[in-house]
């Protein structure tokens, strides 16, 4: 039996009083979207990958890509304000992407991924990211009818960013701290973030990766089998 899923912009930080306003009604019509992607796809994987600008979150899809596709056929939406060169940058290595360029807005609303479902084929996709615009406010207020939400940090932004950004951390089931490869070189405590991290949101995940040296790659990748394998084996048991 299926477990109802709490839509992500139901999850109010600690303190947080929610009120009835425009930007409720909003984010109730965006969960009603969320809802029906969730119906559509029904035996996919959606991991919604949020970060800030310039994390690695291209750079770990390619990656991720180039070690997987004997293993999981897997496709990307890719979230920007203007440009299509992410998903350029995916295709030249033969990921199936599709670019939704947001027109400037902040973040990816679920209306925006449902149009986007009409123009990719995922026949036979195992794994469907959602690469959100650079932006750890916005978007993690909005449920794109995701499995898991994933959040980047990289060693290069500070480690404070848990408890500046309470609402993206507690909404993640998984932080990915990037480009560990500079942590011998930046004044970054994976220790400290992960703690900040835990008492923001007790179940979070940590992983730590560098796309560009490989380091906690292997990690990554049979992270997101298991998940995959999990979310068949879930739809099995219906």
């Amino acid at each position: 039996m299926n477990t109802p899923i709490n839509p992500k912009s139901n999850r109010m930080p600690v303190g947080s009083v929610q009120c009835d306003n425009t930007t409720l009604n909003l984010l109730k019509a965006n969960d009603f979207v969320a809802k029906a992607i969730r119906e559509r796809l029904p035996d996919m994987l959606v991991i919604n990958v949020c970060s800030s600008p310039g994390s690695g979150k291209t750079s770990l899809m390619q990656e991720t890509g180039r070690r997987l596709r004997d293993k999981i056929n897997m496709a990307v939406l890719v979230g920007d304000p203007e440009t299509d060169r992410d998903a350029i940058r995916m295709k030249e290595v033969g990921i199936n992407a599709l670019q939704i360029v947001t027109g400037g807005m902040c973040h990816i609303e679920a209306q925006m991924i449902l149009q986007a479902l009409d123009h990719i084929d995922l026949t036979g996709v195992d794994l469907l990211f959602i690469e959100n615009v650079g932006n750890l406010v916005c978007p993690a207020a909005f449920d794109l009818g995701e499995d898991i939400r994933v959040t980047l940090l990289a060693a290069t932004e500070g480690d404070d960013k848990p408890k500046k950004y309470p609402r993206m951390f507690l909404t993640s089931e998984l932080m990915v701290i990037s480009k560990s490869d500079l942590l011998p070189y930046v004044p970054f405590s994976v220790e400290a973030v992960t703690k900040d991290a835990r008492e923001v949101n007790p179940t979070i995940e940590v992983i730590s990766i560098s796309s560009l040296k490989g380091d906690g790659m292997d990690e990554w990748c049979e992270w997101l089998v298991t998940k995959v394998n999990e979310k068949k084996t879930s739809q099995v048991a219906i």
